[in-house]
């Protein structure tokens, strides 16, 4: 799906400082991952849609409850959900097994609905009580402007899940906690040779701030009720700033701004 881009909105800094880089996005945050000190907010606390961030949750629920090495079966359901929402997609096929390890990477990497749903549908048990542990999860973790309807983000006929810039800003901070989570948040392109269990595989990562110095993750979004979506994170001389970046209306300016972002807030830690 493709957004309708009109003229830019004015850019914004709202920050306690001046010097903050401009944010086009309808919302944005950024902290220190070990502190949890904020360093920038524009409408961080406003609820709204966040697509397919919602798959942080997803991978960090998860594990949780699953080893990596667990084995998980592809059904039918799992990829009829993918394709009928009109999601992306990892492309998995009906009947292959996949481990919980490797499904990580095709719902990370390519954002694949498919492996959001083969996921949740296993460690529930069913979608609807995988969606109450992500929802359980979020009030231990302090996010209570969150609510989600679904393990990855798409528009649901009920209405859409919520949450806000900056509780997605703690839960990338929790996330990146894991080390798996932070292997495969950070990995660009992932190959799955064909086996006896599966077909071969490979997927890339949607998150073209991959490759900028210090970055390390995490996850790419978009609906057309959301915008365009980033959970970012960087690391600086042993700080690991996090940052959500939501409703940006051009795809690869949100990249742009999360370096920004970046550059600027390990510059005022080090001040």
């Amino acid at each position: 799906m493709h957004a309708t881009v009109t003229d830019p909105p004015a850019a914004v800094s709202v920050t306690t400082g001046n010097d903050a880089p401009a944010v086009y996005g309808r919302a944005a945050y950024l902290m220190d991952a070990t502190s949890g000190a904020e360093l920038f907010s524009k409408a961080g606390t406003e609820r709204m849609p966040i697509a397919s961030l919602t798959k942080t949750m997803t991978a960090y629920v998860v594990l949780q409850i699953a080893r990596p090495t667990d084995v998980v079966r592809v059904t039918r359901e799992d990829v009829a959900y993918a394709e009928d929402g009109g999601g992306t997609t990892a492309n998995l096929r009906p009947g292959d097994r996949l481990t919980v390890g490797e499904l990580l990477y095709g719902l990370m990497l390519p954002s694949g609905a498919d492996a959001a749903h083969a996921l949740a549908r296993t460690y529930g048990p069913g979608v609807e009580g995988f969606v109450a542990r992500m929802n359980a999860t979020a009030r231990a973790l302090g996010m209570n402007d969150t609510e989600y309807v679904n393990a990855d983000g798409l528009p649901m006929p009920g209405g859409d899940g919520y949450s806000t810039a900056r509780d997605q800003a703690v839960l990338a901070a929790r996330a990146l906690r894991v080390p798996l989570i932070k292997e495969v948040a950070g990995t660009r392109r992932h190959h799955l040779d064909a086996t006896g269990e599966h077909r071969s595989y490979t997927w890339r990562n949607t998150n073209r701030l991959l490759g900028t110095p210090g970055a390390i993750g995490l996850k790419t979004g978009f609906t057309r009720a959301a915008g365009y979506c980033l959970a970012f994170a960087g690391e600086s001389d042993g700080r690991v700033l996090v940052g959500v970046l939501l409703d940006e209306s051009a795809s690869g300016r949100r990249f742009g701004t999360a370096e920004a972002l970046l550059s600027w807030g390990a510059a005022r830690q080090s001040a």
